[in-house]
């Protein structure tokens, strides 16, 4: 035979045994013997030792793992990955395809996905190979997986055909199917191991084992859906779809092009009882506007795309038993009723416990005990009540009622004027606040603190060794003590305290979300740190001064208030500072190049042939010019590209808003 021949041989078993290994591990239904796949494999083998130069890196004798991961290496992600937003009712599905064409007018299409059950990960290719695997996280930084991901069988290691850039991420769904799942179950449960409770869970630990050997063993399967590149090589999403299939990328086979909302309707309709025939798990349908420039158009809000939207299937539901009702306390006060339920098997998980939000939510239901409850997956994944068989009720069944006390505390209960939640006011001594409150500091979102973790800060909080935030910041004292302790060896300690002093150094934004104040979250943290720079001006602001910052209401401008109202709470921030965190924000200083902009203010809208927005954005911030996000009269010049949505386009001819070319842009800086 010659080389060339050696060569296609080589490659058409690679492909035939992939084929196999998928059809035997994924799908749980083998085409071929093991004697024969064997003899295949050992001959596919043979030829790589003897012709090196060819041997494919997607070849099942490369598969197999055997590297250690002793800690997943954090990565930040170049694009964040966002989460959609969901629905359930199709009128909410018509409302968002309204709000699209108010936006971008009505010649558009939308691409119909299955929304898979699994995990999502981030492949990053350089030179047509795999060189990075990151998981989902926080959506801005994940868990580099390289290693587990490589024995993926449909992830390839290296690309074919050509047309990829050099550089460039693609987004997918790591998911294991239902006949592989039950069949490694059913192993576990022989070995007297725990089971998994669903194919989710056991895809989502599988990728995070330490030994990549064991993962090649357990059979996940992988769909990728959304291409990243810096400069854009497609029209439209369904283009790069069709794309990276040549590419050798297995994206799903069922995804459609829709004309419009009807045609959406449908392919949800088909799949609404057609969904339960697939060999994995899917809980709805992801819909997307196709054309990429619309997409930019429609932009995104702080969480989701504008441009995308999940439609959930209704939640599968079971009757069962309550048996009790307890109330936990989280680290704002609120206190929360859970129903502990008689076990019941539930889309695929074992529900022992359901939430029931508020004491509404009980006098809604009029719950009794002993009380015959029906049961959903809200979402599939948080179980909760949705209504009572009074027809099984027990004639002496006691009435559930909220307490009066805080069930750790024993405090009285508040609730304010227009709330549904009860609180329990005593935050600097109620057990459950404090650690929820230290436990929220640490987190990976707020202070990101490295060697320090949840059931540490509870050991802590039960030794005395904290109870306080600041309390951290003196462990370094207490280190004796720490040794002393069960499972803290030096390196622990060395690796936590060093933790807990690189925190210093995080920017204020962090540090005042970090500081758990009620309806403070992360993006409320950086308004605030924008408009008031420094704590010392937070804590002095008036209620007008905190209601002026964009998206500060009233209801967030009275928690500022009372929070620092607190001499306690003022005091643990002083204490924070004089051990060195940032109470300042630090900006980036923009240099200058000349101050012909000043005193205007932009927007950027649509796409531009020379230019991307970011870099149009530079141009105008350094000569002086200011970017609004919002079209007002308050705006100097819109800067109108390529697919500007209409109803900006509206508002500033309504507003008599200069409209302006990126051409003349760069004329007025001239």
């Amino acid at each position: 035979m010659s080389l060339f021949e050696i060569k296609e041989q080589m490659d058409a078993l690679v492909k035939e045994l992939n084929q196999h290994n998928y059809n035997y591990y994924v799908l749980a239904q083998p085409t071929i013997s093991d004697f024969d796949f064997d003899k295949k494999l050992k001959k596919l083998a043979d030829l790589e030792i003897q012709y090196p130069e060819f041997q494919n890196a997607d070849s099942p004798t490369q598969k197999v793992g055997g590297e250690i991961t002793k800690e997943f290496k954090t990565v930040k992600h170049k694009w964040p990955m966002l989460s959609l937003g969901n629905t359930y009712n199709e009128q909410d599905l018509r409302d968002f395809d309204d709000r699209i064409k108010k936006a971008i007018g009505t010649d558009f299409e939308y691409v119909c996905e299955l929304k898979f059950d699994g995990l999502s990960l981030s492949l990053t290719y350089e030179n047509g190979q795999l060189a990075r695997a990151v998981t989902r996280g926080d959506g801005t930084q994940g868990d580099d997986v390289t290693i587990n991901a490589k024995t993926i069988h449909t992830i390839p290691k290296r690309l074919k055909g050509s047309g990829f850039p050099d550089e460039f991420e693609i987004r997918g769904e790591v998911f294991m199917h239902r006949p592989a799942f039950d069949r490694l179950n059913a192993e576990r449960i022989e070995n007297e191991e725990v089971p998994y409770a669903n194919p989710r869970n056991f895809a989502s630990g599988t990728l995070k084992m330490q030994d990549s050997s064991e993962v090649a063993k357990r059979p996940l399967d992988c769909f990728l859906y959304f291409l990243y590149t810096d400069k854009r090589l497609y029209r439209s999403h369904w283009e790069s779809l069709m794309a990276v299939k040549e590419w050798g990328f297995q994206v799903c086979e069922h995804n459609k092009l829709c004309k419009n909302i009807d045609e959406v309707y449908e392919f949800i309709h088909y799949w609404q009882n057609k969904r339960f025939d697939l060999s994995y798990d899917i809980d709805g349908i992801v819909v997307k506007v196709n054309n990429y420039a619309q997409q930019q158009e429609l932009g995104f809000t702080a969480k989701s795309p504008r441009w995308a939207i999940s439609y959930k299937y209704k939640a599968q539901e079971v009757e069962t038993i309550l048996e009790k009702v307890t109330y936990q306390v989280g680290r704002t006060g609120a206190v929360t009723p859970v129903a502990n339920l008689k076990p019941v098997l539930l889309a695929g998980t074992v529900v022992k416990r359901a939430t029931l939000h508020n004491a509404n939510e009980i006098i809604r239901l009029d719950l009794h005990q002993g009380d015959a409850v029906l049961v959903e997956k809200g979402g599939e994944i948080i179980p909760k009540i949705i209504s009572v068989n009074t027809l099984k009720r027990n004639a002496d069944a006691q009435k559930i009622v909220y307490p009066e006390k805080c069930p750790e505390c024993e405090s009285d209960l508040i609730r304010k004027e227009g709330e549904v939640a009860f609180y329990c006011p005593n935050d600097e001594g109620c057990p459950p606040q404090i650690v929820g409150k230290m436990q929220h500091f640490i987190s990976r979102k707020a202070m990101n603190i490295d060697g320090l973790g949840n059931e540490t800060i509870e050991t802590f909080y039960r030794n005395g060794l904290v109870e306080h935030i600041s309390d951290l910041y003196i462990l370094n004292e207490k280190s004796d003590l720490l040794k002393r302790m069960d499972r803290f060896g030096d390196r622990s300690i060395t690796n936590m305290l060093d933790g807990i002093e690189k925190s210093k150094q995080m920017p204020f934004e962090k540090v005042l979300f970090g500081l758990g104040i009620r309806y403070v979250g992360e993006t409320v943290a950086k308004k605030i740190v924008a408009h008031f720079k420094n704590i010392d001006s937070l804590i002095n602001a008036t209620y007008e001064e905190l209601t002026s910052v964009d998206e500060i209401g009233g209801r967030i401008a009275e928690s500022l208030l009372e929070y620092f109202q607190e001499p306690k709470h003022l005091e643990q921030i002083e204490k924070l500072r004089q051990h060195g965190l940032q109470f300042e924000a630090q900006f980036k200083v923009v240099e200058l190049a000349s101050s012909k902009l000043e005193g205007k203010a932009f927007i950027i809208s649509g796409v531009f042939e020379n230019y991307s927005r970011d870099e149009l954005k530079d141009i105008i911030e350094a000569n002086g010019g200011k970017i609004l996000s919002s079209i007002s009269s308050k705006l100097s010049y819109l800067v109108a590209g390529d697919n500007m949505g209409p109803s900006k386009l509206e508002k500033a001819n309504k507003l008599k808003i200069p409209i302006i070319t990126d051409d003349e842009l760069l004329d007025l800086i001239k």
